[in-house]
């Protein structure tokens, strides 16, 4: 574990403590929460905290819903060559890379070269600036998210499906459980320490949201803002401001509010309950 230890320490806790101390200072002195008000008090702050509230919504609400969904009926296959295929397929969006993804999306999501120029015209969206207007963008980002990395959540689920006794379920068979009271009853509370860890790893990457409202802001010409999340914000902050300082309190606010919700995910969810 040395390795990783050293890894660990220069990028992860070292970066993190100097974070703590910029988020406190002001040119090299102690400053209080001076730096915490003037972020507070900044016209971007808050409808970056609305937008980045909105996204996570509907991002862990698809995850709950449909990577359940979806694994409980991949696993429901009982053709082995069909639910590997099945698998496989939905695991490979998740291999390109955030950028990419979203280079992809831009040709999705563009009615006049889109495959689905179709559906998105049935919506009432003639141009590309009409599908990533302010109000869409938590959906869009959403449909990004879930197509990306979604695919890995299956097979992580899938393989909790198969961790539940095989006597278990026969018992339920046994006593009159179809598949939908089976899963509601069984499968689901079985899964719930997995689904807990599902939710604290994408709350955590969804307040990172950074890489797909950067590049459509690019791509849509400033339509999406360059300060639509916290991340963009706190981006603006260090590297056009130069207020370093600024930019760590932000990124302090944003680990105080990940840290807070996933414990509730922890404790709510079971995660470090001994079954």
């Amino acid at each position: 574990m040395s390795g990783y230890t050293v890894l660990l320490l220069t990028f992860g806790l070292f970066p993190a403590l100097y974070a703590v101390f910029l988020a406190f200072t002001k040119n090299g002195a102690f400053a209080g929460v001076d730096n915490f008000v003037k972020v507070f008090n900044d016209y971007r702050f808050w409808p970056a905290v609305q937008h980045v509230a909105i996204y996570i919504v509907f991002w862990l609400a698809s995850l709950l819903i449909f990577v359940v969904l979806l694994a409980l009926l991949v696993h429901g296959i009982r053709y082995r060559v069909a639910s590997s295929s099945v698998r496989f397929l939905y695991y490979i969006p998740g291999a390109l890379a955030g950028a990419s993804s979203v280079m992809l999306w831009l040709f999705l999501l563009d009615p006049t070269v889109s495959p689905v120029s179709g559906i998105l015209r049935a919506f009432g969206f003639e141009t590309f600036t009409q599908v990533v207007s302010i109000d869409n963008l938590p959906i869009v980002f959403t449909l990004i998210a879930f197509w990306a990395g979604a695919g890995g959540w299956i097979v992580i689920m899938y393989g909790a499906l198969n961790n539940i006794s095989d006597e278990i379920m026969e018992a339920a068979r046994i006593d009159g459980a179809g598949p939908i009271a089976s899963a509601w009853y069984i499968q689901i509370p079985l899964m719930r320490k997995w689904i807990s860890y599902m939710a604290v790893m994408s709350l955590a990457a969804g307040t990172q949201l950074f890489v797909e409202p950067r590049v459509l802001s690019q791509a849509s010409k400033g339509v999406v803002p360059q300060d639509y999340s916290l991340n963009q914000l706190a981006y603006l902050y260090a590297f056009k401001q130069s207020d370093f300082n600024g930019s760590a309190a932000i990124s302090l606010l944003l680990l105080l509010v990940a840290v807070g919700l996933s414990a509730l995910f922890v404790f709510r969810g079971g995660l470090f309950e001994r079954d």
